[in-house]
């Protein structure tokens, strides 16, 4: 009965408080806790797409395909042409570069450019502006270069569906000087890659041009004028010719091949480009693996099939070799009397 009497109910009610009050803090923890897990949550997403913004990093979501990250500065150069006359079918997710090869006559470019269609993924159509009628105003020249662009400009060295980069080959004196303006912008607009290629021996060049000017009159390889050969047979037979140089305009002309080349450079400064030269490409291959990279490229053991004309000294090219040695030297250029 002394142990009956020490149990009341309101103690009941002590202990039923007691568990209320547990439980009640144990839900306020959880809650508190929850927020805490939450606000981590949102405060690391808001970290990660800060950083993923100041690294300007973007998926690309073209023709329903879906694409690593890509830094924003690539993916202006990065194109999903959609060509009128044909499908690009399992190729339409390949994304295709454009670019353009900037040079003069007589300095490689023919070579380079057979270089760069050895790529099974590089289309470069050739001297789409050597014909007048296509260089008559700019918007003509927009429109082929749109034409180019779009995979729509048919060629032999057009690949069609999985061309990683695309372009052609531009000699300075076809309308790129004179509608510059117009073409730096569209170049910029529409993510065009400036490739620029330029001879360091001027003097060679010269000789070339010579060479070639006569090759067009006389055409000693069976009544055919080539530019370009492919076997020793025919470099043999187009390096007999020797050339006369005129004196009174040789340092003219080495003067104004010089000009041009730094007149390209400062009107395309504002593209995205690269310099190259006929000499450094010759001596060092690494220089192929350097353009690849420029382009976005796999890379690629590239090769051409054309043979080198004039490959011996200068000495034994030119008539009056004397006479131009002695022009030369102690001006500027004297240095390309001995660049062999």
């Amino acid at each position: 009965m002394e142990i009956l009497k020490l149990w009341k109910p309101q103690d009941l009610f002590v202990i039923k408080t007691s568990k209320q009050s547990l439980r009640v803090v144990l839900v306020v923890f959880a809650v508190v806790c929850g927020i805490y897990i939450f606000s981590m949550c949102i405060n690391q997403t808001s970290n990660y797409l800060s950083q993923a913004n100041s690294l300007s990093i973007h998926v690309i979501n073209r023709h329903n395909c879906h694409y690593p990250v890509f830094q924003q500065e690539a993916i202006h150069y990065l194109h999903f042409p959609k060509p009128q006359t044909f499908n690009r079918k399992e190729c339409a997710c390949n994304p295709v570069r454009f670019f353009a090869i900037l040079s003069m006559q007589r300095s490689g470019s023919g070579w380079f450019e057979t270089l760069l269609n050895s790529h099974i993924n590089v289309s470069s159509n050739g001297e789409i502006f050597g014909a007048k009628s296509r260089r008559t105003n700019a918007s003509v020249v927009l429109e082929i270069m749109d034409k180019v662009f779009n995979l729509d400009w048919y060629s032999s060295s057009s690949k069609n569906e999985c061309s990683a980069a695309v372009g052609f080959k531009w000699m300075l004196n076809q309308g790129a000087f004179e509608y510059h303006e117009e073409i730096v912008d569209y170049f910029n607009r529409r993510g065009v890659s400036a490739i620029f290629l330029f001879r360091r021996n001027l003097l060679r060049r010269l000789i070339s041009q010579l060479a070639n000017s006569y090759d067009k009159d006389t055409k000693p390889l069976n009544g055919t004028h080539k530019s370009h050969v492919h076997s020793p047979y025919e470099a043999e037979v187009l390096a007999k010719y020797k050339p006369v140089v005129n004196m009174t305009l040789l340092i003219p002309n080495l003067r104004h091949a010089e000009r041009k080349a730094a007149k390209a450079l400062e009107c395309f400064k504002s593209t995205r480009h690269i310099v190259l030269y006929y000499e450094d490409i010759v001596q060092n291959r690494t220089k192929l693996a350097d353009v690849q990279e420029f382009l976005g490229l796999p890379q690629r053991e590239l090769k051409s099939g054309q043979v080198k004309i004039h490959s011996g000294p200068l000495s034994q090219q030119i008539q009056n070799w004397d006479d131009v040695k002695k022009k030369l030297k102690g001006t500027p250029y004297e240095t390309f009397l001995n660049a062999d």
